[in-house]
């Protein structure tokens, strides 16, 4: 349906009584932000926003929006990268923020888990399990201003997926608004609950299209008392896998990041980013930042020195470092986190977010940049990520030139998917589909796939009306 005048009105008349002030918002000025992504490159369009502080109200505003056949679209921290948690271009959808549901209702460090409302910024969450002395092992660049509740509407991944696995393995139950304005109460702290269908795995990751996750109940994980942050310089990506084996062998499960860097990102940052600075003396190829950690509180170096030892003698190595403080860590992570922002600098970035089998990433990569090289000579591929997990950016830094953009972004979109489907990968990890992905999820899909997501879409939202246009 088109948005008229005369349908915000009665909705915010309907609303009115039920909402703050603060909750409705009409003037341009004010909704303007909601409709831009975090990188600003893409833009969409509402003429209300509307900013629910309880799970009742968001029931509220489902219901009234569903009398009306208004699609929502919700957010929460509008960190994502496919567009999946602004607005289309039409103006006829209402954005729905979360962002005032931001408590954390309740604890229990014995029992290890937290329940948190979908506005809680990410940070915030870690700090309060800190706190109690537990670790919520969710971490990703962003998590100083995304939202549990984007979180889990992505199945966000992040760097400490090697030893704990995507978000949708943090999360023990959820709240969620149905499409016609019911409550599901699935908030059950039941690590084993094997009484049918596991229904909150069907709201995690799939954007908000099925339904508006309201809270969650967050495990917890032991918090480590003792860590070690390791910087190398290496060859090539065949090395990393190497590394990745032999780390794997002498520090199995302690193992928590495994990330590659190219050494384009490194310079870029070393040169361009705040505060960067490479933390090895002389350039390298490729770079690992990998983490380590455990329970005790001390006895970690000498294992974490005797792989390195192997490592060195193996020649799989470089260079190298250890953090020896927690300044010299968050200088090594600020590196690995900064590579987009310190790009963005020098030219527009083409993000993007590709997973395959581990063992393929040194001929994916080497495809890659053989094939690109041949296609767009004279742009940039600096692949980074979490090799531990298959999962990599290939992100492409673009000359500010509209027209180039607009030539290139498709093309090189295109042509990274494809290849990446011909090593039966994924042409997203976890960023998620949103609007931006949606031709390929068309092109690469089972079609049977397709038609059981369709289902699901149709069962749970026969009225379209959750994040229409987003997946299906």
């Amino acid at each position: 349906m088109t948005l008229s005048r005369e349908t915000i009105d009665d909705l915010c008349l309907a609303l009115e009584p039920r909402l703050a002030k603060a909750a409705i918002l009409t003037d341009p000025a004010e909704t303007e932000r909601y409709t831009i992504d975090f990188w600003r490159q893409h833009r969409g369009r509402t003429s209300l926003v509307l900013r629910p502080g309880s799970t009742e109200e968001v029931a509220a505003i489902v219901r009234e929006a569903a009398a009306r056949g208004v699609g929502l679209v919700p957010q929460s921290g509008n960190t994502g990268l496919v567009a999946g948690g602004i607005p289309d271009k039409s103006g006829d959808q209402v954005l729905l923020s979360l962002e005032r549901m931001d408590k954390i209702r309740h604890f229990d460090p014995t029992g290890g888990h937290l329940v948190a409302e979908a506005g809680c910024i990410l940070a915030d969450v870690q700090a309060a399990a800190d706190a109690v002395g537990r670790l919520f092992p969710l971490s990703l660049g962003a998590e100083g201003s995304c939202r549990i509740g984007g979180n889990l509407s992505t199945n966000a991944g992040g760097v400490n997926v090697l030893r704990y696995g995507m978000t949708r393995q943090l999360v023990l139950g959820l709240e969620v608004v149905l499409a016609d304005g019911r409550v599901w109460n699935g908030l059950r702290a039941l690590p084993k609950d094997n009484t049918g269908y596991d229904l909150k795995q069907l709201f995690i990751g799939a954007e908000g299209s099925l339904g508006i996750i309201t809270a969650a109940v967050l495990k917890l994980a032991a918090k480590p008392k003792e860590r070690q942050t390791i910087w190398l310089g290496i060859e090539s990506p065949a090395a990393a896998l190497e590394l990745l084996a032999l780390f794997q062998n002498q520090l199995g499960e302690l193992i928590s990041s495994f990330e590659l860097i190219n050494g384009f990102g490194v310079e870029a940052a070393d040169q361009h980013l705040a505060g960067g600075k490479r933390p090895l003396a002389e350039p390298h190829p490729w770079h690992l930042l990998i983490e380590v950690a455990w329970s005790l509180p001390e006895g970690l170096e000498g294992p974490v020195e005797r792989t390195l030892e192997a490592a060195f003698e193996q020649g799989l190595i470089q260079d190298g470092t250890i953090a020896q403080n927690e300044a010299q860590r968050a200088a090594m992570w600020h590196i690995r986190e900064g590579q987009s922002e310190a790009t963005s600098q020098i030219g527009y970035v083409l993000r993007s977010d590709i997973s395959v089998a581990v063992a393929d990433l040194p001929a994916l990569i080497g495809k890659a940049e053989a094939h690109f090289a041949g296609i767009a000579p004279d742009i940039p591929l600096f692949p980074f990520g979490h090799v531990g997990d298959g999962n990599l950016h290939f992100n492409f830094l673009l000359p500010r030139d509209e027209a180039r953009i607009a030539e290139l972004k498709p093309l090189l979109s295109a042509e990274l998917a494809l290849l990446v489907a011909s090593f039966g990968g994924s042409f997203s990890a976890e960023h998620g589909v949103g609007r931006l992905k949606r031709p390929e999820l068309e092109r690469y899909k089972d079609p049977l796939e397709l038609e059981l997501m369709r289902r699901l879409k149709t069962g749970l939202d026969p009225q379209n009306i959750l994040n229409p246009g987003v997946i299906v």
